[in-house]
């Protein structure tokens, strides 16, 4: 689908601009007939290579969404009725359009599952196959509740990931800032008084000398070549299968963070896992789909070495543990769920664990990194008041009086 920029009148009279998904603007303009508004301009969205646009559906519209549908069609209201109420309810512009979208793509004769795999933007893989698997076994209403659930756990996983990284983001961004005023306003005028004292300067003075010149007069260029970088590690981190699989590989061994983001995946992947396979879907379905929802390439090519060895006849536990990729706690439990005939709840077992893991894990990185980088600044800061005030207080102690 083409998106649009559009500039439309509702039925007030209020002109009303935004983006929407279409074919063409003739269905453009149905859509938006749909939400109640006539079609006065379109154009279409040009995606050049590195923007990446707005998500225009939050994970909170989509619990939102869930919830939603899931008290309507337990209450025994039509799915279209239901997301008709929907859209003419929700506040979000975002969750509207996809909502108008969804109902004219249902009015037409498609399932919910088809009308949502049609903007794989906004309702991933996982999201849809549970759909899908709920339409089948009659248990809509259930699945919703489960995406629901997920989608909260997600949304307050990615909270205390944010609340762990605000800190010492702070802190780096206000020193850094307080290093290069330092840097370009300060040190200058009082390496003038230094050099005045005809001492020998010592290594770290020197050290700090020259740095301060070289932000001084090439500041601007430090700036170009760092946003220049920034520029081409995300084209290529786009575009770029290798580069892309090798910061994968590197993220997860950064000290620390880099066992807290494999337990992270692990939790993500059982959890989906546990819910795809409760819902009816074959083994080798549920590891295609949760490939493209790891996000990490490690893990999903690990993963297609196991629906490879699944697919040759191996058991499930012996085709993880073949990868030598994930921990035994996963392979032990698995088989447990093999033997038991019970793998759903297995499943759900390792994500439970790895759940509270991975909350504990942030709690203490957050507790972590927090005194590491005050520790960290400081030192920085200390260097340059030595480096600065040492050869003055030198210069004052030789002085008899």
């Amino acid at each position: 689908m083409q998106s649009f920029r559009y500039k439309a009148i509702n039925e007030f009279g209020k002109t009303i601009r935004g983006s929407l998904d279409a074919k063409d603007e003739i269905e453009l303009e149905k859509r938006l007939a749909a939400m109640d508004m006539d079609l006065i301009v379109a154009k279409p969205i040009v995606n050049y290579g590195l923007y990446f646009g707005k998500k225009r559906v939050t994970r909170r519209d989509l619990i939102t969404f869930c919830f939603h549908l899931e008290q309507q069609m337990q209450a025994g209201i039509p799915l279209l009725d239901g997301l008709k109420d929907l859209r003419d309810s929700v506040d979000s512009r975002g969750l509207k359009e996809v909502t108008a979208s969804l109902i004219e793509e249902i009015d037409s004769g498609k399932s919910l599952s088809q009308a949502l795999a049609a903007f794989p933007g906004t309702f991933d893989s996982v999201f849809v196959s549970l759909v899908m698997a709920g339409e089948r076994s009659g248990k809509i209403v259930d699945v919703l509740q489960e995406l629901s659930d997920d989608l909260k756990w997600q949304d307050e996983i990615i909270a205390q990931a944010k609340k762990a990284a605000m800190y010492p983001l702070f802190v780096a961004i206000a020193v850094c800032g307080v290093i290069v005023s330092l840097m370009i306003f300060l040190v200058p005028e009082l390496i003038k008084f230094i050099s005045n004292m005809g001492q020998e300067l010592p290594f770290h003075t020197r050290v700090l000398i020259m740095l301060s010149n070289g932000l001084r007069n090439y500041g601007h260029y430090v700036l170009l070549g760092i946003v220049a970088v920034i520029l081409v590690f995300l084209y290529l981190y786009r575009f770029s299968e290798k580069w892309r699989y090798g910061m994968d590989v590197l993220k997860l061994k950064i000290w620390i963070i880099g066992s807290v983001q494999q337990k992270l995946i692990l939790s993500r992947f059982t959890h989906n896992f546990a819910l795809l396979y409760e819902a009816g879907i074959t083994v080798l379905d549920c590891l295609k789909i949760c490939e493209g929802i790891v996000g990490n390439k490690v893990f999903s090519k690990a993963l297609k070495t196991v629906g490879k060895n699944i697919a040759d006849g191996k058991t499930i536990s012996d085709s993880f543990e073949r990868t030598g990729f994930f921990p035994r706690l996963v392979i032990r439990m698995l088989k447990v769920g093999e033997t038991t005939g019970a793998l759903d709840k297995s499943l759900a077992n390792i994500g439970y664990f790895y759940n509270r893991d991975v909350k504990e894990a942030l709690d203490r990185l957050q507790n972590l990194i927090g005194p590491t980088m005050t520790v960290i600044m400081g030192l920085v800061l200390g260097w340059v008041i030595l480096s600065v005030l040492g050869p003055i207080y030198n210069t004052l102690s030789t002085v008899t009086f």
